[in-house]
């Protein structure tokens, strides 16, 4: 009872403007030591496993909102003890409390990213075989824009109806909300069909953060899916940017829809004369030594025959579409090398011929015209 007394008389003798002040950094002090309370709690709760743990995932996002938060709380709090005027105490309180509601909705973006940040963690994308993976990052990340933009809505709609003259201006156009509601309606059908278009995306995962897919023309991987457009980063790390609502409307190709395993195709063209177990058995030696082949396909066969050439077509499998690229290239480049080595007759020789009869006819032109000349 002596302590709250000693206090009591204490602010008694101190002019109001010093007690103010004391009491504001008393508030910001109280919220600085509660936070940095709740830091060592966490430590305690949590192991520290690293820059990823859980602890320091806690840390990263939650230290900055409550450094605001927590002294606005104790301002509060101490506000009825301030030797203010009614007016001053009026605008102070209501400013306390509009900054309140923004840090608190600050602090619920937080924990909204830190879920994603867990997430992410435990869903790694870079792994090989990432289907899961993805399905469950392109679900969260849809998700996290989502909520923070409702976050947001709410915290402008608390900080509006905090204002006594905007809730009166409000009840007196609820009698417009009919008409203003179906004006807003054509206004925004194309924003309304974007955000239905990535509700769909996000639950049937027609595509996913880093699908392969094949868009007007163009190959590249989804590097982000917005509210409203598509990331595409192309492989000479182009951005093309899609609405969303072009992969509900328009056909795409994905390559990693059910998984990212690939099949490629070598096409060459040879004379007849090229022995094909000698190059089916090369083609084997070759996918076997290159570590680019997942051991899933192989095989080389005949797919047409033309006038002066065969088409011959060589099949691989890979882990994904960058490996089967290479893996087509290196076979490519290697069989090629092979028949110029081993069988250098069987290289196409349509052009040489056609080019032989031509010189020929046209030698035949210049003697017949020569003999005519001398007759």
């Amino acid at each position: 009872m002596e302590i709250p007394t000693q206090i009591s008389s204490l602010s008694e003798h101190l002019p109001d403007f010093v007690w103010n002040l004391l009491l504001l950094a008393s508030s910001i002090v109280s919220g600085i030591s509660v936070q940095h309370i709740l830091r060592i709690i966490s430590r305690g709760l949590f192991r520290n496993n690293g820059p990823t743990s859980t602890r320091q995932l806690l840390v990263n996002r939650l230290r900055l909102p409550l450094n605001y938060f927590l002294p606005f709380v104790f301002m509060e709090s101490v506000l009825p003890f301030m030797r203010l005027s009614v007016v001053y105490n009026h605008y102070l309180d209501k400013t306390i409390q509009l900054l309140l509601i923004i840090s608190f909705g600050f602090i619920l973006i937080r924990v909204v990213k830190l879920f994603e940040d867990y997430i992410t963690i435990h869903y790694d994308i870079t792994k090989t075989d990432n289907l899961k993976e993805r399905k469950v990052r392109t679900q969260i990340h849809f998700i996290r824009k989502l909520l923070i933009l409702i976050i947001v809505l709410l915290t402008i709609g608390a900080v509006l109806l905090s204002f006594e003259s905007l809730r009166k201006l409000g009840a007196g156009l609820l009698t417009g909300v009919g008409v203003g509601g179906i004006i807003i309606g054509f206004a925004a059908q194309k924003s309304l069909g974007n955000l239905l278009a990535g509700f769909q995306i996000a639950l049937t995962q027609s595509i996913r953060i880093d699908d392969v897919l094949v868009v007007e023309g163009e190959w590249g991987r989804v590097e982000d899916i917005t509210l409203t457009y598509v990331v595409l980063k192309i492989w000479d790390e182009r951005r093309l940017i899609l609405p969303i609502t072009y992969f509900i409307e328009k056909p795409f190709q994905n390559w990693t829809r059910i998984g990212s395993a690939i099949t490629g195709t070598v096409f060459i063209h040879m004379d007849y004369s090229l022995p094909l177990e000698p190059l089916r058995k090369e083609f084997i030696r070759l996918l076997e030594n290159n570590p680019l082949w997942d051991g899933r396909i192989k095989a080389m066969q005949v797919t047409d025959a033309k006038v002066h050439t065969m088409e011959i077509r060589a099949l691989m499998s890979a882990r994904n579409s960058s490996d089967a690229f290479d893996l087509r290239c290196n076979i490519r480049e290697k069989l090629i090398a092979f028949i110029q080595e081993t069988y250098p007759e069987s290289l196409p020789q349509h052009r040489l011929r056609e080019n032989t009869q031509i010189g020929i006819r046209g030698s035949d032109l210049i003697n017949s015209t020569n003999e005519g000349s001398g007759s």
